[in-house]
């Protein structure tokens, strides 16, 4: 099991390294000028100004050496300071990030009820017109964007039927919108998978067993065969969660949520390359630990796994 997890966790190295160099080369692809943006408010500056700023941002020198330093910088846990605000990038984060973290345990639970639900439903019920409709609720889940199902989730909940403040009211009542907004796409994709693996193994010979022995068909469905059916979704969920943690960036937008997301938003808006690289990098470390953490799970739950790695 050690060397397992050691292994990971040195997979886990070159992975970081690409997601900095992706983030700082395509970032100062960007045209603009960060610093020339930094006096827009204050109506501009002159060439001496702008240059003495670039210096002591380090922006004037070359790409690599700019790399070079910022790289330094993350491994002794500095990302920086903001070129906007002058303030510490990891302090920011951090201040924001409890917010984005409770939105997507939100969208998690959210996901796991209704993809849960419906892969159950749509698999006892096979070829039946729950089937069919379970799977469509599915297939509108995978196709409708986030963004645009928060729009449409504002103008039914709060504009027309008033039930859901669209600013304000209690954290809950915040939460909720959003929340669905975001896990209804990662609940189709549960749901889809536990309907094909439940399927599978409702055919397995010790399932048939249970049945000819006279056992209630809810007692085969949950004690024996939801066990091994839910074995492939633990990697999944861990995905999805990845996933929901990037996909909070626009559903922050669009709810005027304070999270991580918006802090990126604002970032990339503002041409501010230290905050927009800390973000992108404390987004992938995160989706890394997870997706570590699920492999450690289903090599304890599955030892074929960690022999085979």
């Amino acid at each position: 099991m050690g060397r397992y997890i050691l292994s990971r966790l040195i997979l886990t190295i070159p992975v970081l390294f690409g997601v900095l160099l992706l983030t700082f080369s395509m970032l100062h692809m960007v045209p603009g000028d960060p610093v020339r943006a930094m006096f827009i408010d204050a109506g501009g500056a002159s060439e001496e100004q702008l240059a003495r700023v670039r210096s002591q941002l380090g922006l004037d020198q070359p790409l690599p050496i700019q790399f070079l330093n910022y790289l330094m910088g993350v491994l002794r846990g500095d990302l920086g300071r903001s070129i906007m605000t002058n303030q510490p990038v990891l302090g920011k984060i951090i201040g924001k990030f409890p917010a984005t973290v409770q939105l997507a345990r939100a969208a998690m639970s959210v996901a796991l009820v209704l993809g849960l639900s419906l892969g159950v439903i749509a698999a006892v019920n096979r070829g039946g017109w729950l089937d069919r409709l379970t799977m469509l609720i599915s297939l509108s889940g995978v196709s409708i964007p986030s963004f645009w199902l928060g729009l449409l989730l504002i103008y039914a909940f709060s504009v027309q039927l008033a039930w859901l403040p669209i600013v304000g009211g209690e954290w809950w009542q915040q939460l909720i919108l959003p929340a669905v907004a975001l896990g209804l796409q990662a609940s189709a994709v549960i749901a889809r998978l536990v309907r094909t693996n439940l399927l599978e193994v409702l055919n397995e010979p010790y399932v048939v067993t249970a049945r000819a022995k006279g056992l209630n068909d809810r007692l085969v469905l949950f004690r024996h065969a939801m066990r091994n059916a839910l074995l492939p979704v633990v990697t999944i969920v861990g995905l999805q969660f990845g996933t929901l943690l990037s996909g909070t960036v626009i559903v922050e937008a669009v709810f005027a949520r304070q999270g991580i997301g918006r802090i990126l938003v604002d970032s990339l808006q503002g041409r501010d390359f230290p905050t927009a690289q800390g973000t992108v990098l404390v987004v992938a470390l995160i989706y890394v630990i997870v997706n570590l953490l699920v492999d450690i799970v289903y090599s304890v739950v599955d030892p074929r796994i960690r022999h085979a790695g």
